[in-house]
Parts: structure tokens; sequence; C-alpha cells
């Protein structure tokens, strides 16, 4: 028979490959809507690759998920109890923005969701390392700006190059390159939204004593064991490969009216940042980032070519994100303890 604290680890990494598997599908957008958009894959061909993408990313390392797991809350108080409590306010915002078709951030629900959670616990605000929460909020600012600004530049710098070139020209030549960056775009999506859940299921098996003591989490040592790694790398790409339709609707066909060469500015650009934020051990939103992006190159048409109200809407969502999850997780934490007694 299954000890209590066995059973609750079983339930948590339960709980977090749930998560990662529905961070699949709600992101999914991240990485193919602006192929779909711009018709260069069809939207089967787009998830199969980006499943597959998604998977080879999620294996390319662990600094982000040594953020999460150890650098948000002080690690001796990530119970059991915390961790539950914060994957199921970050599922439940996960569902909720899917089904309405929001494009909010798993990331930051995941983040924040770890914060409300340690801050019910005892020790309150004294539990928030905020070194590790100020880096989260760096990224998400960076992320936008930065996402925004190098894919209006790349596409102005395109527009230079072939201003003399026939649409058709343009169209064939970055229909194909926009196939590379789409796959680039899966890849970084993997890499770093991937992590988050290694980092909660390493913190996981860290609040057991048992399963610290085998993999040596014990103290100061942390590293990600492989079979957590694989795990969650085929969660988020089976997740992934189930689609994310109303999503994909969102960023890509109602947001700014996309053309191959478009799409390839949006992704490269949104890529280039991701992986850079990802080998810096910040977890950042691919969903602000590749949506910001995306308005970053229809801007170089004119302002009027974004869909303002559309792009408010996300923002909206963005904001929200952060306090809901945090009341949330903290809510679930007391509910928690107070039945446990």
């Amino acid at each position: 028979m299954l000890d209590t604290g066995l059973a609750t680890l079983l339930l948590i990494i339960a709980l977090g490959l749930i998560f990662d598997f529905i961070n699949g599908f709600h992101d999914t957008a991240n990485a193919i809507a602006t192929s779909v958009a711009t018709r260069v894959l069809s939207p089967v061909q787009a998830v199969v690759m980006a499943g597959i993408l998604n998977v080879a990313g999620a294996l390319s390392g662990t600094a982000v998920a040594t953020t999460v797991g150890k650098g948000i809350v002080l690690p001796e108080v990530a119970t059991q109890e915390l961790i539950i409590a914060a994957l199921v306010s970050a599922i439940t915002w996960n569902l909720i923005t899917w089904y309405f078709g929001i494009p909010s951030s798993s990331s930051h629900a995941l983040i924040f969701s770890i914060v409300g959670a340690g801050v019910a616990a005892t020790g309150g605000w004294s539990n928030v390392q905020w070194p590790g929460v100020e880096k989260v909020l760096e990224g998400l600012v960076l992320s936008t700006i930065l996402g925004f600004g190098a894919a209006f530049v790349v596409m102005v710098l395109l527009l230079h190059l072939f201003f003399r070139a026939r649409p058709g020209t343009v169209s064939a030549i970055f229909g194909r390159l926009q196939m590379l960056s789409a796959a680039w775009m899966a890849f970084a999506h993997g890499s770093n939204d991937a992590q988050k859940t290694m980092g909660i299921l390493t913190m996981a098996l860290a609040a057991y004593p048992p399963a610290a003591a085998r993999y040596g989490l014990s103290g100061t040592s942390w590293h990600v064991p492989l079979w957590v790694i694989l795990a969650a790398a085929l969660s988020m790409g089976l997740g992934t490969a189930s689609g994310g339709w109303r999503i994909i609707h969102t960023i890509g066909l109602r947001v700014v009216a996309l053309r191959p060469i478009h799409g390839f500015a949006a992704e490269t650009a949104a890529a280039a940042v991701i992986e850079t934020a990802s080998r810096l051990g910040i977890p950042i939103s691919t969903t602000h980032t590749i949506s910001t992006a995306i308005m970053g190159v229809g801007a170089t048409r004119r302002l009027s070519a974004v869909r303002w109200g559309i792009a408010g809407r996300i923002a909206t969502a963005w904001v929200l994100t952060i306090p809901a999850c945090f009341a949330m997780a903290w809510a679930i934490h007391r509910l928690i303890r107070l039945v446990a007694g």
C-alpha cells in the first residue's frame, strides 16, 4: 500500500504532465499560427512539425527548469501542498483562457501560481525569492519589447532587400524559408516552455525525502532527472500535436493579415528572443513574444494594419494572469491546509 507522501508525489507528477500537455495545445499557436495563416503549411502538417520540434527543444537544456524549481520560492517551503496548489491554479487558468481563445501566458500562470501558493504557506512573503521573480518580470517586459522591435527591424530590412522583387517571387522564396522559421519557433517554444514543468516536477521530487535521496536533490544539489526531461518533452509534444485551434485563430488570423514574408520575420525574431532567454535561464512567455512580433511586423505596413482591439484583448489577458493566478493558488493552498487540518 502506498504511503501518503508517495501517493501525493504521483498525483503531482500526473498534474504536472497534465499542465504540460495543456500548455502544449494552449501554446500550439505560438509555433504554427503564422505558418497556417500564410498557408505555407496545412494545419495538420504544422501541428505534427511543431509537436516533434517541441520535444527536440525540450531536450536542449535545463536552465529555465532550475529557475522555476529553486529560484521562485525558498526550496524548504516548496512542499507537496504548495506544488499541488500551484499546478491546479495554472491548469485552471490555462483551460479558462483556452476556452475563450485568449492567448495568455502559461509560463506566468505557473510562475505566479507558485508565488501565490508560497505566500499562503507559513512565512508569507518571506518565502518568495525576489531576484527570481524579478527575473521573470523583466523577461515579461523585455520579451514583448524585443519581440515587437526585433520583428519590426527584420521586416524593414527584408522590405528594403526585396523591394524590387515581384510579389510572386517573394511569396515563393519566403514560403520555403518560413518552413525553417516555423521549425525554429517550435524548437524555441519547447526549449523554454517544457522546462517549466521539468522544474516543478523536480521541485516535487525534492519535497519527498525518499525521492530527494534517490535523485541526489537534497541540500544545494540540483539537477533534473533524465526521465523528468523525457516525460515533460513528450507530454508537451503530444499536447502540441493535439492542436489549439481557438488560439491559432486569434493569433494567426485576427491580429494582422499575414503573408509568408511577414510570417518569416515574426517567427525568426520571436524564436531568437525565446532561445536567448532559454539559454539565460529566463522563463518568458512564448505567447507574448510571438504575439508582439506579429504586431511589429504589421506595424511596418501601417499602424492601422494591426487590429488593436484584438491586441488590447490579448494585453488584458496578460495583465489579468498575474493577480488571478496568484489569488487562485493562494486560495487553493489555504483550502488544502484547512481540509488537511
